[in-house]
Formats: C-alpha cells, structure tokens, sequence
C-alpha cells in the first residue's frame, strides 16, 4: 500500500510559497541527491491546481536538462486535486474532483511506492483534514523571507505530528525534518 508523502520547502519564518525565489542557492549536489532518491522512492505525484499547472508548464522542456530525474517527473502518473481546472494535459495526468477524501484512500491502495506532493498547500491542509497524509517532510530553509504565504493556513484544524528522523545538509545548512501523524492518546 502506498503512502501520501508532503515535501514541502519552509523558511525559518514559516514561509513556503514561492520557493523558487528564495531556495536556489541552497540547492547542493547533497540536496539534489536527497531529492533524486525520492523522487525514485515513488509511484504517483499527486498535486493541486497551481502546482500541478506550474509543473506541466516547467517540466516537459527540462529534461535535456535535468536528465532522468525530469524523465521520472514527466513519466510518473500525476494526479491533481481541483474542481476549477478543465484539462490535464501533462503526460499521464488524471484530474481527482469529488469523493476526494475516497479517491485519495483508493490512490493509495492503487499504489505501492510513494505518492509525493511537492508544494499545493492547499492540498496538504486537506490532506491532513481528512487523515490521509502519512508522512511531512520539512525542508527548512535557513532564510527568514520576511512574507508570503505560510505552510499551513490560519485556522488549520489541530493536528499533532510525530519527528521520525532528521537529515542535515551539512553543504547548505538546510535541514529535512520528517515528520508523521502522532498516535492518538
């Protein structure tokens, strides 16, 4: 059975919108090889609406590039989460728009590997409402960007997580905090 793995960016101040604009030089070969095994670790990318469309833009013309990593982007199934979006015309997409908190629990058992989110954190805060992320992986960033949108919105429902491990990049001083739903007590 698959698990609904979040890698999200984060800045010290919490910020993890645009992290285009402020992650770049933080991007070592250390980085790139702990992304490259993760990307590897899955079956499915599952994405909201505006990441999804940044990505099917981005992605098909970097594979020269990026080589198989970008291969692995574009050839992976991709799902996205929206009611808004009208086609999903990046390579093996499929667009999830009712019975959400269902479809999500059936990609799960549909798959073995990983299904990885990157960004969408509107699709993360739904994903924790409905009890169906397994696993938060925290790329802080040792930058404070002063604004933007945070990770979790405010007046995200309680939820309580568990640290599973750390991994320091010594090379950039960006640390991944992985983290998993806490057991209820």
């Amino acid at each position: 059975m698959g698990r609904i793995v979040a890698l999200n960016y984060v800045s010290l101040d919490g910020v993890a919108h645009a992290p285009n604009e402020w992650t770049m030089e933080y991007s070592t070969p250390e980085h790139l090889k702990f992304a490259h095994g993760q990307l590897f670790a899955s079956d499915a990318l599952l994405l909201g609406r505006v990441t999804y469309e940044g990505f099917a833009a981005a992605w098909p013309h970097m594979e020269e590039q990026t080589g198989e990593y970008g291969v692995r982007m574009n050839t992976l199934p991709k799902y996205v989460v929206s009611t808004t979006l009208e086609k999903a015309e990046w390579n093996n997409s499929t667009i999830i728009r009712e019975n959400v908190k269902d479809e999500l629990t059936a990609l799960k058992e549909r798959h073995e590997k990983d299904i990885l989110v990157f960004g969408s954190l509107n699709l993360i805060d739904s994903l924790i409402e409905y009890g169906v992320l397994d696993e938060l992986k925290l790329w802080v960033h040792p930058v404070v960007v002063g604004k933007g949108q945070k990770l979790f919105r405010d007046g995200a429902p309680l939820s309580k997580w568990t640290l599973a491990s750390t991994t320091v990049m010594a090379s950039s001083g960006t640390v991944v905090l992985d983290y998993r739903p806490a057991p209820a007590v």
